[in-house]
């Protein structure tokens, strides 16, 4: 039983020694874009007790084991706070949050694939970091201009502008999904 637990710590020694500093990075980058998405989509009523702490927890997570269930389950958390806003505590839907709640969660996303793809040890070209972050950067920009294009410029605003939207981009994902499930298929 110590011979275990003593080669366990060893193990996990050695692991420390040869962690390098940008899948640290990558995971701080994880833990600040889960948390701010969960903070941005709860009420500020409910970030007052102990919820704040359980979003860090959250938060931590993820970041720890982005090749887990634990992204899943910040991005299903984050979503019940911003439902939770919107219904249990009517506050309106503005725009600016839900772009910016819509970033962070693809951000933290691609940021947990990122991660998962990466071992602690690994050493990274800067330069790939950086074409990930500018290739999330131009898909959120471009999802910025469309959200707002459809919502303003196209007259899809109010109650049930926000629903055809909702159901517009449901079925999008389902279909973009099934595409890729037949491409996978198909190889």
């Amino acid at each position: 039983m110590i011979d275990a637990l003593t080669e366990r710590v060893r193990t996990l020694r050695t692991a420390v020694a040869r962690t390098s500093p940008t899948p640290l990075l990558i995971r701080a980058g994880i833990f600040l874009t889960v948390l701010a998405g969960a903070v941005l989509a709860y009420p500020a009523e409910v970030l007052l007790g102990r919820t704040l702490g359980l979003l860090v927890v959250v938060a931590v997570l993820a970041a720890v084991w982005p090749r887990r269930v634990w992204p899943t389950f910040a991005a299903l958390v984050t979503v019940a706070g911003w439902l939770l806003a919107a219904d249990g505590y009517d506050r309106p839907v503005a725009l600016w949050r839900l772009l910016a709640l819509a970033g962070l969660l693809y951000l933290a996303h691609t940021l947990c694939a990122l991660a998962a793809l990466l071992p602690y040890d690994a050493v990274v070209d800067p330069e790939l970091i950086t074409r990930w972050l500018l290739r999330a950067g131009g898909v959120l920009l471009a999802t910025a201009v469309l959200g707002v294009l459809l919502m303003e410029v196209g007259g899809l605003g109010g109650d049930s502008g926000h629903q055809l939207v909702t159901v517009a981009g449901l079925l999008v994902a389902v279909v973009v999904s099934g595409l890729l499930g037949w491409l996978l298929r198909r190889r």
